[in-house]
């Protein structure tokens, strides 16, 4: 990471701009590398592990105990980060005195987001083919067929389901081992990433932003520090291993910007953590849709600054009524490029607030979904290892090292 900010401003400081845009184009080919074979494992890997995990669990009320535990659980950390964010910057009031004027006409932002309605996200929620959900790498969708495939298993008792549980057990250690193997190129991707924004934008962009990026990223640790909190309420002392465990995981995330990077990674910590591979396998693609807790914290944080930008004040009604419908119009886009910019274009023009405001924040846009995907996995984990606790499913830890048993 820090070769690659080194690079990227000795490029922006010295090369040509056309050298500058051939280098930043040309040096992202690792990182897009890394993510392919990345989203290349995610869907056999959520299919099996979620498929295996349904099953092995037996009973639907267990599995219907365990998933409601799961969405109260969302529902209330996507709460907690919304207000985390909103009292920040309520507090720093990043936007105040920016004085910008309204602009008189539609200003175009290039970002898709025809169709964010409640029916659209439940018609996309719903696959036509699960061949074509593996293909497009749609969570959602492999979930949805998961949930229903593994119920169905679990009806049909042992004695049918045991050979294609054995089966697809083997087919997701696979893919964890596939995984170990794609991790190598990481260190190359990460480079390349940061070096080509940095040699596209340059570190003054960073300066220029300070205030708002130095207040966001508080709100990102505070954020962190209350899932830990409540981690500890939980898991006790435990916690802190597991913050430990998944250091890896959530460095791959926030180095590339993308939580569906450390997918893999983060599954396999819980795993050697002590967490069920039932319950890991069970909750942690929902929450890959469900709990996404920077995102919230980054959605509340950015519709107040740009309202504060253009001056225009809200009432505390009008705010509860953004930040609830931030909090639903979040769910299930995780895979949407930029999915955090669509659901504010989306949602702000609705409470009066300029769409143009998000280009302001276009230029800073990566360094701060360094932070929001970062934390997506870390509250993952968290929720993952607390309700395999409260389960009483928490196994004997496998240290760093050691093999999963098959």
């Amino acid at each position: 990471m820090f070769a690659g900010i080194l690079s990227g401003a000795a490029i922006h400081e010295y090369a040509a701009a056309e050298n500058i845009k051939s280098y930043a184009g040309n040096i992202t080919l690792f990182t897009d590398i890394f993510l392919r074979l990345i989203k290349m494992v995610i869907a056999p890997l959520v299919f099996s592990t979620l498929t295996v995990g349904i099953m092995k669990m037996g009973e639907t009320s267990t599995i219907g105990r365990v998933g409601g535990k799961a969405m109260v659980w969302f529902v209330s950390s996507s709460i907690l980060s919304i207000l985390v964010g909103l009292f920040i910057v309520t507090l720093q009031q990043p936007g105040a005195g920016m004085n910008l004027q309204v602009p008189a006409g539609d200003v175009q932002t290039g970002l898709a987001v025809s169709g964010m309605n409640l029916k659209a996200f439940i018609s996309h929620t719903i696959p036509t083919s699960i061949a074509g959900a593996m293909s497009n790498n749609e969570i959602l969708q492999i979930v949805v067929f998961s949930l229903f495939f593994g119920i169905a298993g679990a009806s049909l008792g042992e004695k049918f389901n045991t050979p294609l549980v054995a089966a697809l057990d083997v087919v997701s250690h696979i893919m964890l081992k596939v995984t170990g193997y794609v991790m190598y190129v990481a260190p190359l991707a990460i480079f390349a990433a940061i070096s080509s924004v940095v040699a596209t934008e340059g570190l003054g962009i960073l300066l220029n932003y300070a205030s708002f990026i130095g207040g966001y990223y508080l709100a990102i640790i505070l954020t962190c520090m209350v899932l830990i909190g409540v981690g500890y309420m939980v898991l006790k002392r435990d916690v802190f291993r597991l913050i430990a465990m998944l250091k890896d995981p959530v460095l791959v995330a926030f180095t590339t910007s993308s939580s569906e990077a450390a997918y893999p990674k983060t599954l396999d910590q819980l795993t050697r953590f002590g967490c069920s591979r039932n319950i890991a396998s069970f909750v942690l693609p929902i929450g890959y849709s469900f709990n996404l807790v920077g995102s919230m914290v980054y959605c509340s944080f950015a519709s107040m600054f740009i309202a504060q930008a253009y001056n225009i004040h809200l009432t505390f009604s009008e705010i509860v009524v953004l930040m609830l419908t931030l909090m639903l119009a979040s769910k299930g886009i995780a895979g949407v490029p930029r999915s955090a910019l669509v659901v504010l274009a989306a949602t702000i023009p609705s409470f009066n607030i300029p769409v143009a405001g998000i280009l302001l924040l276009m230029g800073i846009d990566h360094f701060l979904d360094m932070g929001r995907s970062a934390i997506n996995v870390l509250g993952n984990g968290v929720a993952t290892a607390m309700l395999s606790k409260n389960e009483g499913e928490m196994e004997e830890s496998i240290e760093v090292g050691e093999e999963i048993e098959a």
